[in-house]
Parts: structure tokens; C-alpha cells; sequence
């Protein structure tokens, strides 16, 4: 069914930008925000009769407000939104400073959660809706030097889970994509903390320089696979997964990092369910 209304975030290029694309030659309505409307002109030019571009600064409440508002007020309600939005930020964890930690989980976590908390009452009136929340393969791992990033997402992921039990009464959806590598602009726009530690280098450095040429890489994704695979799960009769992989190499990652889970939880489980190691005098 054509004619659902969408706000999608985070569109001045990469999954958004493709996703917003996809969106529009499907016959459905959409707003679509950057930090800088004009960012959007492209999207806006080809689809003026389906794509509203709004500005929107997700670490600042009355710039979230507004968006929402701006889109239940142009298309009528809203029935899809994708919080797509982010940046990465890296650095070890004793470089990474309290400012730009609050700065990574303002726009991972809490920019977000308002956006979601703005369109639940809508979604709760008109007694439907779809909440997609853009993780990353990092919601369920970690890697070295992506330590705030990886809380990030590991904290949406927490929220998506709680929101999705309480949604479903109301026949909202919530679900979590969870992409491996594709062309974006994350590597080579990755921030890094401001102070640099060399005790790391050895171990943080090879990711960097790898996060870094992320797009070029051979087996990295195509925006425009990701929105395919984005319309095709909004389409999807419900019940669907929460967390859904996007993308081969998520799929294979993930399986990957399963046996070392399970050999974690059994070597915890001989340590804490095992003879009592002898107290301290």
C-alpha cells in the first residue's frame, strides 16, 4: 500500500539520501532533515510534490519540536519514522573526554529518543505506526577506539528493546537495522577524540585507518541495497524481528561472533556455578 507518511532522518547523503530516494519513487510522502535544509536541495528538486526538507539539530529540543511538527503538519500524520541520523566519534576509552561523550550519546541516544517520544502520541492517536531505529552491527560487538560510539548504540538498542514491548499494544512496530559495511561518508567523517594517547596506537590506529576507507572497500554496500531492503521490512506483515542485520557481511559477522559468546557465557557459568573459591583471610 502506497500513501504512508514518512520522517526520516539524516538524509543529506548516504542510507538516508537512498533510503529518502527509494522512498519517494514508491509513491509515498516524506520529510527529510539535515543539519542544513539546503543539504537537501537535490532530494526536494526531484521529488517537490512528495519530499519536504526540514532542518534539524538532534541535540537540541526545540529543533526536534519542530521537525515533528513541521511533518505531522505537512503530510497529515505520521506513520513510518526512521531515526537514521548520526556520527561516529574515536577514540580509546580513557582519551574519549566527558564533553564529547555527552556530545556522542546526545546524537546516538537522546536526539533519537525525543524524536521518539514526539511521535508516540501521534502513532498512539491514529493506532498505528513503524519505528525504525538505523544501529549498527556495533550494537551487539565492539571494536577498539569506537568505544563511545559502541555505547551509543548498545543504549538504543536498549531503548528499542523496552519501547518495543510497550508499543505492541497499540500496534506500533519498533524495529532496529543493524548494517554491516556500505558507501558512506561515516569513515572518512569519523571525529576523533582530542586527546591522543600513543600507548594505544597499536591497538586503536589499524581501526581507524580501516574506518577510514570503509567506502572504498571491496566487499562495502550500496546505500540504494539498504533503502531496497528498508521498504521491503516496512512492507513485511508484522510480527518481524527486532533486530534485523542489513547486509551479507552483517549476517556473516555476526554468526561469526556467536560461538565466542556462547564459549563466554559457558566459561561464567563453570566460574560462578562451580566449586567456591577459597575466601580471603
Amino acid at each position: 500500500m502506497h500513501g504512508r507518511r514518512w520522517l526520516v532522518t539524516g538524509c543529506s547523503s548516504g542510507l538516508g539520501h537512498a533510503l529518502a530516494t527509494a522512498v519517494a519513487r514508491s509513491g509515498d510522502r516524506l520529510v527529510v532533515t539535515a543539519r542544513k535544509a539546503a543539504d537537501l536541495a537535490d532530494l526536494t528538486a526531484a521529488w517537490p510534490d512528495r519530499i519536504t526538507a526540514v532542518p534539524l539539530e538532534l541535540r537540541d529540543a526545540a529543533s526536534c519540536e519542530d521537525a515533528v511538527r513541521t511533518a505531522a503538519d505537512r503530510l497529515g500524520g505520521i506513520d513510518i519514522l526512521v531515526n537514521n541520523a548520526g556520527a561516529g566519534l574515536f577514540g580509546a576509552v580513557e582519551e574519549v573526554s566527558d564533553a564529547e561523550l555527552r556530545d556522542q550519546l546526545e546524537t546516538l541516544v537522546v536526539g533519537p529518543w525525543r524524536l521518539t517520544r514526539l511521535v508516540l502520541p501521534l502513532m498512539r492517536a491514529q493506532g498505528h505506526g513503524h519505528i525504525l531505529h538505523v544501529s549498527s552491527i556495533v550494537g551487539r560487538t565492539a571494536f577498539p577506539g569506537l568505544g563511545a560510539y559502541t555505547a551509543g548504540k548498545h543504549a538504543l538498542e536498549g531503548m528499542a528493546k523496552a519501547l518495543a514491548a510497550e508499543a505492541a499494544p497499540h500496534d506500533i512496530r519498533v524495529t532496529l537495522l543493524e548494517p554491516g559495511m556500505f558507501a558512506t561518508r561515516y569513515g572518512a567523517s569519523l571525529a576523533e577524540a582530542g586527546c591522543r594517547i600513543p600507548a594505544y596506537d597499536g591497538t586503536n590506529r589499524p581501526m581507524l585507518e580501516g574506518s577510514r576507507g570503509l567506502a572504498a572497500h571491496p566487499d562495502t554496500g550500496r546505500p540504494e541495497d539498504f533503502a531496497a531492503r528498508v521498504l521491503g521490512i516496512v512492507a513485511a506483515p508484522s510480527p518481524t524481528p527486532l533486530r534485523i542485520p542489513v547486509g551479507e557481511d552483517a549476517y556473516a559477522f555476526l554468526e561469526a561472533a556467536e560461538p565466542a559468546d556462547r564459549e563466554e557465557l559457558a566459561a561464567a557459568r563453570i566460574l560462578t556455578t562451580g566449586p567456591s573459591l577459597p575466601s580471603l583471610p
